[in-house]
């Protein structure tokens, strides 16, 4: 038998390859969130309300700085703390999960380095844990709407397909970024800067209807228009006025982001054992 290496080609991986590899792997996906879980609230002493307390806080400042200061408008009916807070909650979702994402890959580099597992897991997993800290912030939501006495609309119940598309941006954007993280390290210090930038470019403390008609299309290149503007429709119904070019652009480019993250790591995966 000849003692020279075989080189093994493997087909490339597609979406479906990853989906059963995931269900094959449940068990380390749920322990990964679990245990990211404990870490993120580990030795607080108010543990997971730090879910409720932070975008209700952001939610706060910008209802006093942008509704009672600077005197924006709301969209429709709606008082500006739920607008405010309806947009709060994809956007912690999406920061958060885009975070943790962006350095699991690193954050996992001793267990990657030893053992064999599918290399998707490590960015997924905080996905899990930061859909329960959004669902403990949707309870809030609807605490606010019965304090406002408001009545939210019927699209609400279409929830679980915004929120997929929230994910959908931030794992595109997580998988590309962790993928790079593993070789330039620089990464690590873009995405405090993604988020912190996003925050305020992004229609979280103030409506999309601010922004001129002429650069309505031009500002929905940003993929959280699209999320958060989906949201707020969800919530305020056809009185809220989204702007539907940018939102199937913006929506558009939240997939294609999505696609190319995950072709850039699947291509670069093989390499993650070596470079760490």
């Amino acid at each position: 038998m000849s003692g020279r290496p075989q080189i093994v080609i493997t087909p490339t991986k597609t979406l479906g390859d990853s989906g059963r590899e995931l269900w094959e792997y449940r068990d380390l996906l749920y322990f990964l969130a679990w245990r990211d879980f404990k870490v993120r609230y580990k030795q607080t002493a108010i543990g997971a309300a730090w879910a409720i307390i932070r975008p209700l806080l952001t939610m706060l400042v910008f209802t006093v700085i942008f509704g009672r200061i600077a005197k924006l408008p709301t969209e429709g009916e709606a008082p500006y703390a739920i607008m405010v807070f309806t947009a709060m909650l994809p956007w912690y979702f999406f920061a958060n999960t885009l975070s943790e994402s962006a350095n699991a890959v690193v954050n996992n580099s001793a267990m990657i380095s030893k053992v064999y597992f599918p290399r998707i897991i490590a960015p997924t997993a905080p996905l899990l844990v930061n859909i329960v800290d959004f669902l403990i912030s949707f309870i809030l939501l609807l605490a606010l709407m019965a304090w406002y006495r408001f009545q939210p609309s019927i699209y609400i119940f279409l929830m679980p397909l915004f929120l997929l598309l929230a994910a959908i941006t931030a794992l595109g954007l997580g998988y590309l970024i962790s993928a790079l993280n593993v070789k330039y390290r620089d990464f690590r210090y873009v995405i405090p800067f993604i988020v912190q930038i996003g925050l305020y470019i992004s229609p979280v403390g103030f409506s999309s209807q601010v922004v001129p008609e002429q650069w309505r299309l031009w500002y929905s290149l940003n993929p959280m228009v699209g999320v958060i503007d989906g949201f707020r429709w969800m919530v305020i119904g056809d009185n809220a006025n989204i702007y539907w070019d940018g939102f199937l652009l913006s929506n558009a480019i939240s997939i294609a982001l999505f696609l190319i993250g995950y072709r850039y790591f699947m291509h670069t995966e093989r390499q993650f054992a070596d470079s760490l």
